[in-house]
Parts: structure tokens; C-alpha cells; sequence
């Protein structure tokens, strides 16, 4: 026995030392963190490796599960390998797959040529996947919604019989969402299975790591999982680019193409760029008026987002690894680990309004070890400018956004077990304890196992007469499955968690497939209508069979699509590096360039009004022709704003009646009413109840239109679950008539189940997806804590002017707005140029002369 375990620990110092040699040869260095992953690895632990973009992470998992599964890695006595999956790499994104199976074919030729590596996601060719059906090769790199269909095969068991090791890359980007929890359902069968198998994360630019460690492994795993931080020897560097001339009054895109010029010349010094908008209506913007500055610039720049065709996609990404584009304009459809490595700069127009955001964003540049990051942050307003360097220090001081791990959501339980039923079948018992080592269902309760059993068994309460929905049949030896192979191939063409936003194609009436559009958009347009996509401009000639014909336009504007989910609210972690700052600006410290540039503009905030900050909740009044207004300020991100709006409108409605129109944006939110709200009037009790905790959840409830909001977040848990099929290839179902039948559910759980667990999900979802309900209850504890100042104004202010834009933009078309806007500036701009310059330039002083009042 001593002399057996002194051959196996030689051959693992072999193995180590081929890996360690494969990369000398290469002339790249071996990272402590590397040598921990594979150590760990070896000894047959599971863990998550937590490193910056581009410092290594692949090869130091992917050597680690090489040397688990194969000891001899790089020996001549290797045996000839046998046929058998034995590495899953799970990517959440098929374009990543492509570029992370290249990554992982490098190393096989030399030291494993036994082995093969392949790809099976929705974009793998019929004829790969018939030959993957006979055998899978032993590394597949795939996706979270093609793994699940191989779990759905009944041979599923026989598949992942050799399985030795699962790697999950960028988990930070699952976690927090049900294609997370989808893996956590997958890999606690797997682990069923293959008891010694070992589970690798890959994270980056995290907050909550432990949490997310559990989350992988599960709750009984993840006690002995390790927690591998990766060096931190990249240098990230962020800087902004200023404004030639940061204006006194700002709001959301004011600067718009002012910038255009100095993005110009930065991507003029540079080789290669990555322009990142948050939008994609933002995206198109900016590619055609960067096409239109530099025309010499065609074919050397593109643009890239999540609607246009694959094939698009295709070649400004190989456009990108080539080095043959000079700048890419993008969205967060680049924000993953495709290895760009001659990309030198990264340019964010707007704020990336999260830390973790612009982190992943800054890593696209410099990407391979021992090469700087560099983003430069692109204003497109003035108080972005506080936001950018609250970025800087936020940064600097390792300051990153956690994610939230989904708790229970029945929609994919429900999805999960029809899958299992077809993948072999299951005792119900065995499963649901399965079930529970996934971490989202570690808390799942036996009478919502059985509500879950129950529903995919016979429809639940309500939907017993219907055949259609008695999808899983338990049999007599005690195993439940899927009998009726009409609904086993309506599952599998529906697995999945990600529910697609209703679009059209955008086709062109001569041929030539441009992308997807939303079908609210081109719902709005008449034939003859033009409307900017793709960098083109498109006329619309008329919808048919979904899709959305249109031939080129010699028209030189249109009108651009708005995408759903867009806007991005500001992250709690952001939002407090904000007040911080405007902290340091009361106390007069304007501390580096962007500080000194909106000075001018927190000046007059301060003089007409004050600063808000950790200590203070600023409250402005000010009546105009349009009625009274009250402008609050938490910087809470606009999610909390509406929530939080919303309750103040219908507590203060509580005591008077009252009728607000409400405006929010990141930084505060406006209540504008008929009468005034006298809240100089309210004693201390009385301010301190309009944030309490009390009955936080009936009165959030009770302000919006509760119902309608579970309705639309139903469809998506109705098309999750499997009551609401999206159809077969080429014959997708219209939103219409997606929304029209998991309406119809809606209502019928309503009105006849009322218990029905689905339901209750809908309504849950809203509070924590949609009006991020913690988040609203710590804004409200903090803001008790702070000192309310009230101030009453004679015209708006810098932070109130851009509430009011907003509000404008609901019902002003944009001409009408722009001269809307420009009056008001008139005005304003009058008004600041007589206020004295030094009550701008030391605020502090007027603190006293100023019509204020704290509660």
C-alpha cells in the first residue's frame, strides 16, 4: 500500500510538471492562484476562482480539471482514451462558446491527443448534434438550456456515467438570475450521478463571494469548498473625458453629441476600441453619428448588440480578434469573456451606473495577464461627472455590488421536473431531496414540493380537465415520466429560462435578414415610416408572418427603436460613493478634474437649495403654472424611486385626498400635485411616518396597480413553467398572443386558485425584481436617519430640472420638448448669472439665509 501511494503522488508531480512546462514553453508565467485551483483540483475539491478579466482564470480551472480526470496528463503511458463526456464546461452564452472552445483545444494536441473537445449549444449544426447523440466527446463546452435538453434524454444517466468534472464560467453573471438556478437544479443531478465528480466556478467583479460559492456547490458541498482569489496584478485604470464646457443645468443626455468630437479623437489615438452604451436605441445613436463625423471610418468601425443577426455578430467579433476594427460601438452583448486581445481602449458613454459593470466593461481592454485595463468614462450629462469619479473611488476601494440568489422560484421546479421525467424518470422522495441540495431550493418546503408535484401531474386545482397539462404520469414501480411524446417534444422545444423580449425579424423585401426589433416598436408605425437600426436608415413597408419588411431609405434620419430594459437603475454601492462625494463638495473639497468641472453646477444647487448627502434628505417645493411640485432626493436608483414615490404619494394621499403625477430618475423623484403639500407643516411624527417600515408591504401594494404589474411578470413565469408555449421553429407565437393566453391563466388561477403558488411567485418577483423591495426598506431606514431639509424654491433647480425633463418627455414630442427645454434654460440660466458668484463659490456661508426648515 505505502509503495502505491508513492507511485500515484510521483505521477501527480509528473503531471504538474508537464502542465507547468506547457506553459513555459508558451513563455507564460504560472500564477500562485493557478497552482492553487490545480492542487485543489487534485485532491478531488470543488471551489469557486474569483480573478479580474483576463488574469488567466481559463487554463488555471480548465489544467485543474484536466489533472482530476486524467493523473497522467502528458505521459507517453497514457492509455488510449475511451468514448465518454468527462468535462463540462457550461458558458452562459453561446457566443462565448466558439471563442472558450478554441481556449480549450490549445493544450490537448500536445499533452492529451487522446481526447476531443467539442460545442453543443442553439447554434451547434444538426449534423454535429446526431453524432454528439451516438457519443459526446470527452470535453463539451455548452450552455445552461442545451444541458438541460441533454438531461432530458431518458439515456441521460448513461451520458454523464464517466463525468469527472463541471466547470461553470462567469457565474457571477448566472447566479443572480433563474438561468442560475436552472444549473443549480443541473448540476444537483449530476452530483446524484457522480458523487466525486468536482464543481469550478469562474466569477469576477463580486461582491458577495461566499454567498456565491454556496449558491455553485449547493448547501452540504459548499462546507468544504474552497475560495480561490485570483493576484491582483492587473492595473485598471479609469479616467473621464470632460466636457469642453460642463453646464450649470443638466439632465439625462443633454450633452448628447457635444461629446462626439473628443470620442472621436480617442478612438483616433487608439488601435482598437470598445465603445460601450447602455442602451441599445444608444448604440445605433452613436454608430451612425460616429459614421457620419469620420465617413473615411467605413468598414473599419461596427456596431454590436444583442438584435442584430448572427451573422453580424459573427463578423465584428472575428473583425475584433483579427484587429481589423479600429472601434466597435456595443452594448452589454460584449460584456463577456470573448477574447478581444488587440482591444487597447474602453470608452462608456454615460455612466455604467454599477461598479461590477464597469469592472467587467474596463477588462474587455488589456485582456491577458500582465496587461493594464484601461476605461474612460463619457459623460452624457454633467452630474455624471460626480458619478464618474464616485466610480474611481468605489474602485479603489474594492467596493463591488453583491449579487441576490433567486429563493424558490416554482416556475423552474416545475419546468425541472418534467425535464427529469423525460430524462429517465424519478421517484419523487429521492428528488425532492435532490432538490434541496440546489441552493435556491434549499429552504423548499414539502407542501410546495407537493403544490409542484401536483401541478405538472394533473394541472393542479384548475387545470384537471385539461389532458394537455397532466404532463407527468407516475407508474406503478413508483417512477414518474413523460408518456406522451406530444409533450415531450413541446418541453424540449420550450426549455429554458430565457424569455425573449417580443420582437419581430427585420428583414429587407429583396432578402437579407438584419436582426430583431420589438413588435411594440414597429406596432407604432405606418408603411413610409423610416427608423434608424442596424447603423442603417430603414423605411417600413409592412408587417407579415413576424416579420417586419423594410428596403434602405435615402432619408438621412429616423426614428430610433427603444428596446425593453434598457434603462439600468443605479447600484446601491454607487449611490453612496455619490453622496460621499457631494459630502466632500459641501464641505468644499472638490478633489480632481471631474470634481472641478460640475462645481460650478453643485454651487448653484447649493446656493438656491442644498447638497444632499448620507446625512441629509433634501426636500424642494416649488409652485408653478403646472401646480405644486415636491422634489426628494435619496439617490436610491430609479427602481426604489418609483416604489418609493409611489408609497409617499399614497401615504400623503392617506390624510388629504390627492392626486400626483410622478417623475423619477436615478438621483430622486417628483410628486407634482393640484394642491399644495404642506410639509413645512408636519410635525417631526408625522415626516418620520412617511418613511416607516410599518405596513410596507400592504401600502406598496395598495399605491401601485399591484395586479397589472403580476400580470405582465406572470407571462414570464407562465412561458418558464410550460403553461404558455413560444411554438415550434417557424412558427413562434406573436406577444399578443403569448400575453393573451398567459392573461387567460392569470385569471383563471385568480378567480378559481387563488392558492395557487404561481401566482403568489408573480406577485413576489414585482416586489423584489421590479420595485427592488429590500432595497426600498434599507432606503427607508436610512433615510429616518437622516435630517430632512426643506427648502422652498422660486424656480427649479440643477437636480430638479432634470425631473421635470423627464416628466416633459412622457408627453412632449422631442422637438416639442427641445423647446420646452430651451425656454426653461433661458430662464434659469438668467437667473443663475445674477446669483452673486460668492454664494456659488463658498455654499457653506449661505446655509443660514436660505428659507429652509429640518425635521
Amino acid at each position: 500500500m505505502p509503495r502505491k501511494t508513492t507511485k500515484s503522488r510521483s505521477t501527480q508531480e509528473i503531471a504538474l510538471a508537464q502542465t507547468e512546462g506547457w506553459f513555459a514553453r508558451r513563455g507564460w508565467e504560472v500564477f500562485d492562484f493557478q497552482r492553487a485551483v490545480w492542487q485543489a483540483a487534485v485532491q478531488g475539491k470543488s471551489g469557486l476562482l474569483h480573478s479580474g478579466t483576463g488574469s488567466g482564470k481559463t487554463y488555471a480551472v480548465w489544467f485543474g480539471a484536466l489533472l482530476h480526470a486524467e493523473p497522467r496528463l502528458g505521459q507517453p503511458e497514457l492509455p488510449a482514451s475511451t468514448s465518454g463526456l468527462r468535462v463540462l464546461w457550461i458558458t452562459p452564452m453561446r457566443a462565448l462558446a466558439a471563442d472558450t472552445l478554441r481556449a480549450l483545444q490549445a493544450p490537448l494536441a500536445e499533452l492529451l491527443p487522446q481526447w476531443q473537445a467539442g460545442m453543443r449549444t442553439g447554434d451547434t449544426a444538426s449534423g454535429e448534434r446526431a453524432r454528439q447523440m451516438k457519443s459526446l466527446p470527452q470535453a463539451l463546452v455548452t450552455t445552461p438550456e442545451s444541458l438541460s435538453l441533454l438531461l432530458s434524454q431518458a439515456d441521460a444517466q448513461q451520458r454523464f456515467a464517466r463525468l469527472d468534472a463541471v466547470i461553470v464560467d462567469e457565474w457571477h453573471e448566472l447566479m443572480g438570475n433563474k438561468r442560475g438556478v436552472q444549473v443549480q437544479l443541473a448540476l444537483a443531478r449530476l452530483r446524484r450521478w457522480r458523487p466525486g465528480m468536482v464543481v469550478w466556478g469562474l466569477s469576477a467583479t463580486l461582491g458577495n463571494l461566499e454567498q456565491s460559492l454556496q449558491a455553485l456547490l449547493g448547501p452540504t458541498a459548499a462546507e468544504q469548498g474552497v475560495l480561490v482569489r485570483g493576484e491582483q496584478r492587473k492595473r485598471i485604470v479609469i479616467d473621464t473625458l470632460l466636457p469642453p464646457q460642463p453646464a450649470r443645468f443638466a439632465w439625462a443626455g443633454h450633452l448628447g453629441m457635444q461629446m462626439l468630437p473628443a470620442v472621436v479623437a480617442e478612438i483616433e489615438a487608439s488601435g482598437s476600441t470598445l465603445v460601450f452604451t447602455n442602451t441599445r436605441s444608444q448604440a445605433e445613436l452613436w454608430y451612425q453619428n460616429l459614421l457620419d463625423a469620420r465617413p473615411d471610418w467605413a468598414g473599419i468601425i461596427a456596431l454590436h448588440h444583442g438584435s442584430l443577426d448572427r451573422e453580424v455578430r459573427d463578423w465584428v467579433e472575428h473583425g475584433l480578434r483579427d484587429g481589423r476594427l479600429k472601434a466597435v460601438v456595443c452594448t452589454s452583448s460584449l460584456d463577456l469573456g470573448v477574447d478581444f486581445t488587440p482591444v487597447e481602449r474602453v470608452l462608456q458613454i454615460g455612466s455604467p451606473r454599477g461598479v461590477a459593470r464597469l469592472l467587467q466593461r474596463a477588462g474587455r481592454s488589456g485582456h491577458s495577464p500582465g496587461r493594464s485595463s484601461r476605461a474612460t468614462l463619457v459623460p452624457t450629462n454633467s452630474l455624471e461627472l460626480v458619478e464618474a469619479v464616485a466610480a474611481q473611488d468605489a474602485v479603489a476601494a474594492g467596493r463591488v455590488e453583491q449579487r441576490p440568489v433567486p429563493e424558490t422560484p416554482l416556475d423552474v421546479l416545475v419546468q425541472h421536473l418534467v425535464t427529469i421525467a423525460l430524462g429517465g424518470g424519478f421517484q419523487a422522495d429521492a428528488l425532492f431531496a435532490e432538490v434541496r441540495q440546489a441552493w435556491s431550493y434549499r429552504d423548499l418546503r414539502l407542501d410546495q414540493w407537493q403544490w409542484a408535484l401536483d401541478f405538472v401531474v394533473r394541472g393542479g386545482q384548475s387545470l384537471t380537465a385539461y389532458p394537455e397539462y397532466h404532463r407527468v404520469t407516475p407508474g406503478e414501480d413508483g417512477v414518474y415520466r413523460v408518456e406522451v411524446p406530444a409533450i415531450a417534444r413541446r418541453h424540449r422545444m420550450n426549455i429554458g429560462t430565457i424569455v425573449a423580449d417580443a420582437s419581430l425579424h427585420v428583414q429587407y423585401m429583396k432578402g437579407g435578414r438584419i436582426g430583431t426589433i420589438e413588435e411594440g416598436f414597429i406596432a407604432r408605425l405606418r408603411p413610409g415610416d423610416r427608423f434608424l437600426f442596424g447603423g442603417r436608415v430603414l423605411e417600413f413597408v409592412r408587417v407579415h408572418e413576424m416579420t417586419a419588411w423594410v428596403r434602405r431609405s435615402t432619408a438621412g434620419s429616423g426614428a430610433v427603436p427603444r428596446w425593453q430594459g434598457g434603462r439600468m437603475p443605479l447600484s446601491s454601492t454607487l449611490a453612496h460613493a455619490v453622496l460621499d462625494r457631494l459630502q466632500q463638495a459641501e464641505q468644499q473639497h472638490f478633489d480632481g478634474p471631474e470634481m472641478q468641472a460640475v462645481q460650478p453646477l453643485l454651487a448653484l444647487q447649493d446656493a438656491w437649495s442644498a447638497l444632499p448627502t448620507g446625512e441629509r434628505l433634501v426636500v424642494e417645493a416649488l409652485k408653478s403654472r403646472e401646480g405644486h411640485h415636491l422634489f426628494f432626493y435619496p439617490f436610491a436608483g430609479r427602481l426604489v424611486h418609483m416604489g418609493l414615490a409611489s408609497l409617499l404619494a399614497w401615504r400623503l394621499a392617506s390624510t388629504r385626498a390627492a392626486t400626483f403625477s410622478i417623475a423619477v430618475n436615478d438621483y430622486g423623484f417628483e410628486l407634482l400635485g393640484a394642491e399644495e403639500v404642506e410639509m413645512h407643516r408636519l410635525a417631526p411624527q408625522q415626516a418620520q411616518a412617511l418613511f416607516s417600515e410599518d405596513q410596507l408591504l400592504e401600502d406598496v401594494l395598495a399605491s401601485l396597480n399591484a395586479t397589472e404589474l403580476s400580470q405582465r411578470r406572470f407571462r414570464e413565469i407562465a412561458r418558464i413553467a410550460g403553461l404558455v408555449s413560444q411554438g415550434y421553429p417557424g412558427q413562434h407565437k406573436s406577444a399578443r398572443q403569448l400575453q393573451a393566453s398567459s392573461a387567460l391563466f392569470f385569471e383563471v388561477f385568480r378567480k378559481h386558485d387563488a392558492s395557487n403558488l404561481l401566482l403568489t411567485q408573480a406577485q413576489r418577483e414585482v416586489l423584489e425584481q421590479e420595485l427592488e423591495l429590500e432595497r426600498l426598506r434599507s432606503t427607508l431606514a436610512e433615510l429616518r436617519a437622516r435630517t430632512m431639509t426643506l427648502v422652498q424654491l422660486e424656480r427649479p433647480t440643477p437636480f430638479a430640472l432634470p425631473l421635470m425633463v423627464e416628466r416633459f418627455r412622457e408627453k412632449l414630442s422631442t422637438e416639442k420638448l427641445a423647446d420646452r427645454v430651451a425656454r426653461m434654460l433661458r430662464d434659469l440660466e438668467g437667473a443663475a448669472d445674477k446669483t452673486p458668484a460668492r454664494e456659488q463659490a463658498k455654499p457653506a456661508t449661505r446655509r443660514k439665509a436660505k428659507p429652509k426648515t429640518a425635521a
